[in-house]
């Protein structure tokens, strides 16, 4: 079973070497009771180690149910140690923060033993010597021969065929020594014991066999095991095969023993729960340099958060605008500042004049470009990527919002305001421009309409402002109110919008410049909500302010009545709720004083596309609606040329001519036979009595009078009531010569004044006189657009990176069309604010890093922490080396504990930091108004700790390298 052979040791000290065994050969029998005595450095518990696998032979042999050790590996003998050997130490070797089960158990661990066997069988041999009812007991609390006891049993547990013993009643008292030598000699039976010791009547009372060493050599063995016997003659080995190779190394790697990392976290958890404030002191430390880097990111991502939020509300009101017709600021920017250096290229004795404004016009006309947006439109929206990098994408029209109110005195256009034109404040020229200036004027706040279309983002919309009354619409036909932080609203606001008299500042600007004593309502006005959100409005789609007459268009604006009834029969606009800027957002999507959703605009171009002028313009897009000539185009250039005038699209010049030209015979015959004139020809289709019948229906006495009267009617009518059915408009004798007509008078005059319009209307277009509008100003003017067509774009980017990306789409739009396609657009904002992103994150990273330099000292620190816990934890080294531990093992036991300490150092510096993030945002709310709030983010937390873990394991490679180095005889050693 067990036999050594020629076994020699030696030991290097210093320049000499120390013989400690000198040729031992002993052959051990399977079960018997070996002691082996001598005195104090003959060499037993040296020859203890080499046969316990603790120390290695410098010659001879060791051989193993008849296989030798020379080729053994440190894992062979790990192994070795784990399955066949059980020691018993003098000082019982137990693990101190372990309990009586975990000492027992921790063999079968190594094992691989699975948890529930593994307690059953640390149970079951903890009974078998007597501590069945000790389990969970420290080693600390109890008494010598108990602590052996525990000893035996944990070298009992992996049922090994060898028990190694050595000296184990050394430390016991004489009734103790007894009772652990009974129990050894009841052992005996089955195993293997091999016990060194220095008390010869313990040993010649309970051994089955005594050796006696002295200076290293074997003097004496009571019972050899080739004493009576012959040795066998061995026959020849056969050379392995490739299955027994294989089986060996299968039972090998069945036996290899290892412990798993949680085995090593709790050994280690235990350690460091025996010195808690050590362990505290020491995460603390190490915790220090976390808590500077958590507190910068903290503050970094509290800026940074802000940074976002002034980002996204700032891009929601500067956005990426491209327009139908745009022209390149940059290329103009350049040109001035060319002009203004001047050429130079000429004497100085003269004054030269400089050609500023004609470069800077030949540069505009060079730069001018017209955007393709209905085929960049549908770029955007087959685009997946964008709505990821934008809070909107909003289409913009030409297709202008009519806004008016309704009261006693009259309508009130609300919307194109004419409020600063009224004032005398500015020209309708200069009202024009600010109007197609459109965004950049509000982007300066600079607009004059108070009515603006919401960003179609609601999430973002709630992070700007705060619904104080009502809510935020939902139909095309609401809208809200915008008051400013302070609950007020700017007085040009109530007077554009009617809650204050408008007409109190007609001309006051030209009044007050003429020296006149003038005065305005400075009284403050206060509002309630409710009369707030009962504010009704009145949107008209521009086709109706006009009313056909005499075959072409006409104005009708300045018609009172006209308008009443156009606004009456207007799209009524509800105020639904009142938005009040949230007290941390750095700027706002809307505007203006009303926000109005993106579906009245397109409600709106749907009732302008279906209205009958526009269908009229569609339908004849050679001929003005507005004054029935031919548009002027290249082909009828030369006619225009050789006519005498153009005709103007005035209304008045429109009827003039009108008149003059719609005079003919036939009219004259119907319009004569409507009033009854019995002179004229009975209309082909009808016959005599049914003539005679309408003369009757009359009422006058004859032919002349009905003439007469009928005449005078018309005379001042407007047809077109009777075209259109709408009596309103006429006078009482209008009217009650309407009535006296018969369905079919009706008809027919019906039929004149269309002939006579279709008349006019010919005459017009015919008369070699063109239009001075075009087709596009007359569809523009009526407000007509396409929706796949918009007249802008505004691009919303989420924050200045997604603006880049955004920017990267467009040039990859340019890069795949022609050159007549390519997209200009206009970037507000540019570089505005997109450094100061850069530089928070590169003030935050020279601070970490100068802050990481407390990390390192504090990884360093807990490093020499380890090593100490190595030097502190030798004999629990040595003893997890006799059970079978390996190197690796050992080294992972202390890579666990810095593993926790790196672990409590992390989770303990994230804590402190976010408590210290409490005074930190109180004191910054104290000095500061901007809303920066500090917060470690979770991900950051995470990170951190896993650094901190990383950095001690780092720390605590060499001490856990050299803790598994160390000598395990050496280490059992030390106290």
């Amino acid at each position: 079973m067990l036999s050594l052979k020629d076994i020699k040791k030696d030991y290097v000290v210093g320049d000499s070497t120390v013989s400690a065994l000198k040729g031992v050969s002993i052959d051990f029998r399977e079960n018997e009771f070996v002691s082996i005595l001598g005195p104090s450095g003959c060499g037993k518990t040296t020859l203890l180690n080499i046969i316990g696998g603790l120390d290695r032979y410098t010659s001879g042999d060791l051989n193993i149910n008849g296989k030798s050790t020379k080729d053994f590996k440190d894992c062979d003998w790990d192994s070795y140690r784990n399955h066949s050997i059980g020691f018993v130490f003098q000082s019982y070797n137990l693990i101190p923060h372990q309990t009586v089960l975990s000492n027992v158990e921790l063999a079968l661990t190594l094992s691989g033993v699975s948890k529930s066997e593994r307690r059953e069988r640390a149970v079951k041999a903890l009974e078998q010597v007597g501590l069945g009812d000790q389990l969970h007991k420290k080693p600390n609390q109890m008494s010598g021969g108990q602590m052996q006891r525990v000893a035996i049993a944990r070298a009992l547990v992996n049922e090994p065929d060898i028990l190694l013993a050595d000296e184990p009643t050394g430390a016991l008292d004489t009734e103790t020594s007894v009772q652990i030598m009974e129990l050894l000699k009841s052992i005996s039976k089955d195993k293997l014991i091999i016990m060194v010791t220095h008390n010869p009547e313990l040993a010649m009372k309970y051994s089955s066999r005594i050796i006696k060493l002295l200076d290293g050599k074997v003097i004496d063995d009571s019972d050899p095991l080739d004493k009576n016997v012959v040795e066998p003659i061995k026959k020849p080995e056969k050379e392995p095969t490739k299955a027994d190779k294989k089986a060996a190394k299968k039972e090998r790697k069945k036996l290899k023993t290892s412990m798993n990392f949680l085995t090593a976290l709790s050994l280690s958890r235990n350690n460091l729960m025996t010195k808690k404030a050590r362990t505290l002191l020491t995460s603390f430390a190490g915790s220090i340099g976390i808590i500077g880097i958590a507190l910068i990111l903290s503050i970094s991502n509290g800026v940074q958060l802000y940074i976002d939020q002034v980002q996204s509300d700032t891009l929601s009101s500067y956005p990426l605008q491209i327009t139908k017709t745009t022209a390149s600021i940059g290329e103009i920017m350049n040109t001035m500042a060319k002009n203004h250096e001047g050429s130079g290229k000429h004497d100085m004795d003269k004054v030269y004049s400089q050609n500023a404004m004609g470069e800077m016009i030949n540069t505009l006309m060079e730069e001018t470009k017209v955007n393709n947006l209905e085929k960049f439109k549908k770029y955007l929206d087959d685009n997946s990527d964008l709505k990821d990098l934008t809070s909107d994408v909003q289409y913009t029209y030409a297709t202008t919002l009519n806004v008016f109110t309704e009261s006693d005195s009259g309508v009130m256009q609300v919307n194109p305001s004419t409020l600063l034109e009224d004032m005398g404040y500015m020209s309708s020229t200069q009202m024009e421009a600010m109007s197609m200036s459109g965004s950049m004027g509000g982007m300066m706040g600079m607009g004059t309409d108070v009515w603006s279309e919401m960003i179609d983002n609601e999430e973002l919309i709630d992070k700007q402002y705060d619904v104080i009354a009502g809510r935020l619409p939902e139909k095309y036909n609401e809208v809200v109110l915008v008051v400013d932080k302070n609950n007020e609203i700017n007085d040009y606001v109530l007077y554009s919008l009617g809650l204050l008299d408008p007409s109190s500042l007609n001309g006051i600007v030209r009044r007050a410049m003429a020296g006149e004593d003038i005065s305005v309502d400075s009284e403050q006005h206060v509002y309630t909500y409710n009369e707030l959100l009962d504010l009704k409005f009145k949107v008209v789609p521009t086709p109706d302010f006009y009313k056909k007459k005499d075959g072409v268009w006409e104005d009708m604006t300045g018609d009172e009545s006209y308008m009443k009834k156009a606004v009456a029969n207007g799209t009524e606009i509800s105020v639904v709720g009142i938005l009040r800027p949230d007290e941390d957002a750095s700027s706002a999507s809307i505007s203006g004083a009303i926000g109005y959703r993106h579906d009245l605009m397109t409600y709106l171009i749907d009732e302008v596309d279906n209205s009958e002028i526009v269908k009229e313009q569609i339908a004849n897009p050679d001929i003005d609606v507005f004054t029935g000539l031919k548009f002027k185009t290249d082909e009828n250039a030369a006619d225009t040329d050789s006519s005498s005038e153009t005709v103007s699209d005035s209304t008045a010049d429109t009827e003039s001519k009108a008149d003059e030209t719609a005079d003919s015979s036939d009219t004259d015959k119907k319009a004569g036979l409507v009033a009854g004139d019995s002179s004229m020809e009975i209309p082909e289709g009808m016959t005599e009595e049914q003539y005679k019948a309408l003369m009757e229906q009359s009422g006058a006495s004859d032919t002349g009078e009905l003439a007469d009267m009928g005449m005078n009617a018309m005379g001042s009518m407007d047809m077109s009531a009777i075209q259109g059915g709408d009596m309103s408009s006429l006078t009482e004798t209008q009217k009650k010569y309407i009535a006296s007509l018969s369905d079919e008078q009706l008809e027919l005059m019906k039929q004149m004044l269309k002939e006579q319009s279709d008349t006019n209307a010919d005459q017009l277009a015919n008369s070699g006189k063109y239009s001075t509008s075009n087709y596009d100003n007359n569809m523009k003017t009526l407000g007509y657009s396409v929706v796949e067509d918009p007249d802008s774009i505004n691009i919303y980017p989420v924050d200045f990176a997604s603006k880049e990306k955004i920017i990267d789409i467009i040039d990859d739009y340019n890069d795949s069309v022609g050159e007549e396609d390519k997209i200009e657009y206009t970037d507000y904002v540019g570089l505005m604010m997109s450094s100061i992103t850069s530089i928070i994150n590169a003030i935050s990273y020279v601070l970490i890093a100068f802050v990481a330099i407390s990390l390192v000292v504090s990884s360093i620190m807990i490093g020499i922490i380890t090593y100490i816990s190595v030097l502190e934890r030798t004999k629990e080294i040595g003893i997890l080396r006799s059970i079978g531990a390996s190197k690796r093992d050992i080294s992972r036991v202390f890579n666990a504990e810095t593993v926790i300490v790196g672990f409590v150092a992390g989770a303990l510096g994230i804590i402190i930091s976010y408590l210290l993030t409490i005074p930190i945002n109180m004191i910054i709310a104290h000095l500061t108004d901007v809303p920066i709030r500090a917060s470690i983010p979770v991900s950051a937390a995470v990170i951190l700790i896993a650094i901190s873990v990383c950095l001690t394991l780092i720390a605590g490679l060499f001490p856990s390298r050299v803790a598994a180095k160390k000598d395990p005889v050496i280490a059992l050693r030390t106290e």
